[in-house]
């Protein structure tokens, strides 16, 4: 049985899909919000750590909380956008592994090794955002990754210590919570679109040993 991807199914994921900086109106609903996140779940991660915390902002006022952190270029077309996703790791992600990898103790491979847990929280929150970029596009989204925004205003501000802190670990202390990427999510207008970048060629950019 041939599982390959249709041609045209990856030219919505990946050929013909683009980083979109001008939206419709047009609402994304919770429901799709939701199916987004249970199809990027199901992404490799390393020990099935899956350190990825993701806040979805949908109202203006939500928006207003994270403009102070936004780098000037970034403001109108976060404001316009029907949600703005912050894509965030808990970097004490590992307790949550006799859940997530209950046949062995991964806990212990972290809980004492904070360089580990990072450069692990931070690998795979990164994976775990591609994934969502990619289920977006799976679902008919569009998407408009950033990185223009002040890492620490947006931690202060959506993941603060103490009880207003919306993520806790599987024993139900508090997780620690850091931002990484942000992506605007909707229904892009194409007709605003900048002519496509280059890419790299394969012998440019991959080796054959």
């Amino acid at each position: 049985m041939d599982t390959r991807l249709s041609a045209e199914g990856l030219d919505l994921l990946f050929r013909n899909a683009r980083t979109h900086n001008a939206w419709l109106d047009k609402p994304v609903d919770d429901e799709t919000l939701r199916q987004l996140y249970e199809v990027m779940k199901w992404g490799p991660t390393s020990a099935n750590a899956s350190p990825a915390r993701i806040v979805f902002l949908r109202t203006r006022e939500a928006k207003q909380r994270l403009m102070p952190a936004l780098a000037p270029g970034n403001v109108e077309k976060t404001m316009a956008a029907p949600v703005t996703a912050i894509i965030a790791y808990d970097s004490k992600f590992y307790e949550q592994l006799p859940k997530l990898m209950p046949h062995v103790d991964a806990r212990a491979w972290f809980a004492g090794n904070p360089a580990l847990a990072d450069v692990t929280a931070r690998r795979n929150t990164a994976l775990q955002g591609a994934y969502l970029i990619i289920a977006a596009r799976a679902l008919g989204l569009d998407c408009g990754p950033m990185s223009g925004f002040d890492a620490a205003k947006v931690d202060a501000e959506f993941f603060p210590s103490g009880p207003d802190n919306p993520f806790r670990a599987e024993d139900g202390s508090e997780a620690e919570v850091k931002a990484s990427f942000l992506c605007n999510l909707g229904y892009g207008d194409r007709a605003k679109l900048y002519p496509r970048n280059p890419r790299l060629a394969f012998d440019v950019a991959c080796s054959l040993l």
